[in-house]
């Protein structure tokens, strides 16, 4: 397709629909309908529409996956109620014996997921810091795939994803990327090599805070036939009107990240020159360890940074003290948010864990939203004097 993404986020939908039997029927409506119903009749005995019953597959959520799985530039995509389900219906992919390596720092609900839920199932795992260590030591014949995060919340560790996949397709490995902090605007996975990306679409697709939903994208046509068995099988796909929710989320996705990254560089920047910061990881500053893969990779640095204050009194006084700035789990929203880590997202990661990871209590991490730049330093400075 000839367009640039910024265009392709807008006309997609126009293109995207693979059931040409219902493609223009929809009166010419420029937002795609909402097909809320549960089920569909049938002309006659052996016959469908194309769709029978929204458990299967809607009309609305066919639709998402396309554009999804078009900006990706997958072959197909898959649409959850939520991040947690798309990698969940993942590991089910999975057998008892089945062993995978999963990058040390990751989300927090992927952590307690592989830990508390599909370990219990009979798969393990094993923790690399994957943008450091080689993989090959920890190989074994029962690997089946490797799973990351580049850049890793909350730490923003970067991985180069080329380099990992050739060492995975060397094993015969899968590749899974989760893709969320950068969305397909800025990372395209797939074309790194990569076998399945997943995202939580919550985040940067929805871009406004007001849905749940998780996708997976793959160009493997089998892996695509398994996922989908899975998901009508346990009827974890996304509704209707979430589905729309996407989609009109969607059609901002260019000028939210471009505007959330560019505040986010600024924001970086001065961070770096205030006292009570220690340190400030943004892959977007060149003395970030991944920025040069980022460069080389990624068509933007993306809207997400961490930062370590100098005391734990710190950090909660600015937790307390902004106005502006929502003190909020989630991220990806039009909306500036500050999380604090250890109590929220990763609450529930073992603290041996949380440290290695350098996961403290003086760690913030900020989802950079697209209002006025100097009114986002503005409330972090107030926040700061009452530190000082």
């Amino acid at each position: 397709m000839g367009f640039s993404i910024e265009t392709r986020c807008q006309h997609l939908a126009d293109e995207q629909s693979t059931n040409s039997q219902n493609s223009k029927d929809h009166y010419g409506a420029i937002s795609y309908p909402i097909y809320q119903t549960a089920t569909f009749a049938h002309p006659a005995v052996g016959e469908s529409t194309g769709y029978d019953y929204s458990r299967l597959q809607n009309p609305t959520r066919e639709h998402v996956e396309n554009v999804v799985a078009a900006l990706e530039e997958g072959a197909c995509a898959l649409a959850f109620s939520s991040g947690m389900a798309a990698i969940s219906a993942l590991m089910e992919m999975f057998r008892p014996g089945d062993h995978l390596i999963v990058d040390a720092d990751l989300y927090g609900g992927s952590i307690r997921l592989f830990e508390h839920i599909t370990r219990k199932n009979g798969i393990e795992f094993t923790r690399v810091n994957c943008n450091e260590e080689e993989l090959e030591p920890f190989i074994t014949g029962r690997t089946r795939a490797v799973f990351i995060e580049t850049p890793t919340n909350p730490m923003m560790n970067v991985t180069d994803i080329r380099e990992l996949a050739n060492t995975a397709k060397r094993h015969g490995l899968l590749l899974i990327v989760d893709n969320t902090f950068l969305s397909p605007y800025f990372q395209n996975p797939l074309k790194l090599g990569a076998d399945i990306v997943v995202h939580s679409g919550t985040k940067f697709l929805g871009g406004h805070n007001d849905t749940i939903a998780g996708f997976v994208v793959t160009n493997d046509e089998a892996v695509g036939e398994e996922l989908r068995f899975i998901i009508k099988t346990t009827g974890a796909g996304l509704s209707p009107f979430d589905s729309w929710l996407i989609l009109r989320g969607i059609k901002t996705l260019a000028v939210r990240m471009e505007r959330a990254q560019e505040n986010a560089g600024k924001l970086s920047c001065w961070l770096e020159e205030q006292e009570i910061i220690k340190k400030v990881i943004y892959p977007g500053l060149p003395s970030h360890p991944g920025y040069e893969i980022m460069k080389k990779q990624c068509s933007g640095f993306g809207t997400m940074l961490t930062f370590e204050t100098e005391s734990k009194n710190a950090a909660l006084a600015i937790l307390k003290n902004v106005r502006l700035i929502s003190f909020a789990e989630s991220l990806g929203g039009t909306e500036t948010l500050i999380t604090y880590p250890i109590t929220q997202t990763h609450a529930d990661v073992p603290e041996n864990v949380r440290q290695k990871n350098g996961i403290t209590d003086c760690i913030l991490r900020m989802s950079v939203g697209i209002e006025k730049i100097e009114d986002i330093i503005a409330d972090l400075n107030n926040a700061f004097a009452s530190i000082l």
